[in-house]
């Protein structure tokens, strides 16, 4: 069996000489995507240029609840003296991308390789951002903060946090959405761990105190926020938390973690205002003390949900599971990929209902950005091969999106400088 990748959460240093602003980045050959031209279910994938400068990294999708506003954040250096921005730029189609525009910028931020900001538009009422920013107290002492536009992303608010416990612990892998009342955060509490700090030992990451707890909270006008709800009160301490909304509410997925170490994906339900006891999407059965840092995606359509997710409980797996209850329950999962598996997974739901699933894999150009459909009852066609990669922390999380009748790629490509990929390739 492969070395799990059991990494610690690191705190990336890197900035550039001088405070202009590089031009964006011409984007990479068409021959860096390698694929058979006979898949039958997606075209060839086209490089599309990201107005993102080098030494940019942590690209992160986010999409409008009618799904016909799509934006791509990132983080970028400014200045020399470890300062760094959150951008975003809005998808315009045929290709292009927006002006990006800067939501805020600083130097106390925490800046991560699987811990990174995003940007949420909204069809009406306001969009929403985040970032970690450091506090006192350790190196894993951060804050979540968040800012709200009313005029569609183009100027932000005051700089606040979706938390008031004001404890020097860690608050992160946030996941912001929209509801009917407007924007919502759920993202990982540490402060039930106050004081206890972090164990390291064999790369191992994960409070030795009390445990994570998962919380939600509206993001209410002005930036102001809400006390926020406790959704589960013992959770693994650095996975991505996702969401979506389906017909009868908000759906969050997150990796557990149980008494006896068992780190299995589980979801929870927002309906009318409450927040149902979470229900385990499979029983993979993976008992590990640590954090593997590699959390679920999910996508939603009406009733219909799909959550994509890496387990190791043998081996290195990607699996998903489709449920037709708004998240009630789960079929039983199908098996996407095994062996020479990182994980790294997104999954979109299209409009006939496939799911079209991504995840990382080990290969012989050293990793690739693979996709693949599926429906409820198996494989809807071959994996592709999108892009070529880097199993490293620093190429972070890759991200699919759907739009336009296409899909959507982008990456950190590693480096000196980093860069910020993308593609777009056409649906069948």
């Amino acid at each position: 069996m492969k070395p799990l990748h059991l990494v610690a959460a690191c705190v990336l240093a890197a900035a550039v000489a001088g405070c202009s602003r590089p031009s964006p980045v011409a984007p990479p050959e068409a021959a860096t995507t390698h694929r058979d031209e006979h898949t039958g279910w997606l075209g060839t994938p086209t490089p599309v240029t990201v107005p993102a400068a080098r030494d940019a990294r942590f690209p992160h999708f986010a999409t409008s609840k009618s799904g016909k506003t799509l934006v791509l954040s990132w983080l970028e250096p400014v200045g020399a003296e470890g300062t760094f921005a959150l951008r975003y730029a809005q998808w315009l189609g045929q290709g292009r991308w927006g002006e990006p525009v800067e939501v805020a910028s600083g130097k106390d931020w925490f800046v991560n390789w699987a811990d990174f900001p995003s940007v949420m538009p909204a069809d009406e009422g306001p969009w929403a951002a985040h970032w970690l920013q450091q506090k006192p107290g350790g190196v894993y002492s951060y804050d979540v903060m968040v800012r709200l536009s009313a005029d569609s992303g183009r100027t932000w608010s005051e700089s606040r946090s979706p938390h008031t416990d004001g404890t020097a612990t860690e608050h992160g892998f946030v996941s912001l959405t929209q509801t009917a009342a407007g924007p919502y955060a759920i993202w990982l509490d540490g402060r039930e761990t106050a004081g206890e700090g972090h164990a390291h030992g064999a790369d191992q990451h994960g409070s030795s105190g009390g445990a994570m707890t998962l919380r939600g909270a509206a993001l209410q006008a002005k930036g102001a926020v809400d006390e926020g709800t406790e959704i589960d009160d013992r959770v693994c301490d650095c996975c991505q938390t996702d969401v979506a909304t389906t017909a009868e509410g908000l759906v969050v997925v997150y990796r557990d973690r149980s008494a006896d170490e068992t780190r299995d994906i589980l979801a929870a339900r927002l309906v009318a205002g409450q927040w149902s006891t979470p229900v385990v999407v499979h029983a993979d059965g993976w008992r590990i003390n640590a954090c593997p840092v590699n959390g679920p995606a999910i996508d939603a359509r009406g009733q219909n949900v799909v959550v994509a997710w890496f387990t190791a409980p043998d081996q290195s797996r990607v699996r998903i599971a489709f449920s037709r209850d708004s998240g009630r329950t789960f079929a039983a999962p199908i098996e996407v990929a095994e062996g020479k598996v990182v994980g790294r997974v997104d999954v979109v739901l299209l409009d006939d209902d496939r799911a079209v699933v991504s995840w990382l894999a080990e290969g012989a150009r050293g990793a690739a950005i693979r996709a693949q459909p599926f429906t409820q009852t198996g494989p809807a066609g071959p994996a592709v091969d999108i892009a070529d990669a880097d199993v490293a922390r620093s190429s972070g999380f890759p991200q699919m999106a759907k739009i336009d009748g296409g899909l959507l790629f982008a990456w950190t490509a590693t480096g000196s400088p980093a860069l910020v990929r993308a593609v777009f390739a056409p649906l069948r």
